[in-house]
């Protein structure tokens, strides 16, 4: 009988022969990765828009709450302002609010003491990503009921029931109250969210008694405290 041939390359190993993938091979896995990429995408978009959502909500309330935790410790009224693009160097566009300035008052001795604003904040903060200070169609009041109606889209800003900052401005005093440039308190709700998408509403309200910054997540129908 006759034995099998087997060549054997040099050092011993076994000679095998390799084959390669053709260009049609390649290209149909090329396809099928990004339509399972495309997939992927489409299923973390919503997960995405939630976390910039949150980032925004983070970002509001944490700067609130500085400027009222610095009007006490510096013993010294804080001016936060609420802006649009149009009129400073935050990004976007239009006459939504997306944008948070923080002001110092200067003061000034004499007798009385006088004090006037700073010639520029010290502090702008763009709020995160495509979130913006608006509510949507159908999106109620918040727990605290502090508009005492459902606010009226797209306003994103409400010092009591009122859409919109007063002309006096609004300040966080040594005490820690928030209130007018009348130094009379004022409760303020801000609503946040990304356009055409009510699942990223989120809300921060101030209790102008006391400073007391509270905040919540929203459906576009119901709200639910954090």
């Amino acid at each position: 009988m006759k034995k099998a041939r087997v060549n054997v390359a040099q050092g011993g190993t076994r000679m095998k022969s390799q084959s390669g993938f053709s260009i049609v091979e390649l290209m149909m896995v090329t396809i099928i990765i990004f339509i399972i990429c495309g997939f992927a995408v489409l299923q973390l978009q919503p997960a995405w828009q939630q976390i910039q959502a949150n980032a925004a909500l983070n970002q509001v309330k944490s700067t609130l709450r500085q400027a009222r935790e610095m009007s006490i410790s510096q013993r010294r009224t804080i001016i936060v302002q609420f802006l649009t693009a149009p009129s400073t160097s935050c990004p976007g566009g239009g006459s939504v609010y997306n944008c948070i300035a923080l002001t110092q008052m200067i003061v000034t001795p004499g007798n009385p003491p006088t004090q006037a604003a700073a010639a520029a904040p010290f502090s702008i903060i763009p709020i995160e990503g495509n979130v913006k200070l608006m509510t949507f169609s159908g999106e109620p009041d918040t727990p605290d009921g502090f508009i005492g109606v459902a606010p009226t889209p797209p306003q994103g800003l409400y010092t009591n029931g009122t859409a919109g900052a007063p002309t006096s401005g609004l300040q966080f005093q040594s005490d820690g109250t928030f209130t007018n440039g009348n130094v009379n308190p004022v409760n303020v709700t801000i609503f946040l969210g990304e356009t055409n998408l009510p699942t990223t509403s989120r809300a921060v309200t101030i209790l102008g008694n006391t400073g007391r910054v509270t905040w919540y997540q929203g459906t576009g129908a119901a709200w639910f405290r954090l």
